[in-house]
């Protein structure tokens, strides 16, 4: 069995959220729009699983 999410993945939501912070929130979709929107360089497929990790990351600092 693989991890659920890989070590680039979160790697690269944790700079995203540090760097824009007010741009992400706990809404996937909300969050799969403002990865389109900064137009980077991501397959459908990892945008989809970085939205989705943002939204818990996110969701996880604010139960703190």
């Amino acid at each position: 069995m693989g991890k659920s999410v890989p070590r680039g993945i979160k790697s690269r939501a944790e700079y995203l959220t540090s760097n824009y912070p007010e741009q992400f929130s706990e809404n996937f979709t909300k969050n799969k729009e403002t990865l389109s929107k900064l137009e980077l360089p991501f397959s459908k497929v990892t945008r989809n699983i970085l939205a989705g990790f943002i939204g818990r990351l996110i969701k996880a600092k604010s139960k703190e």
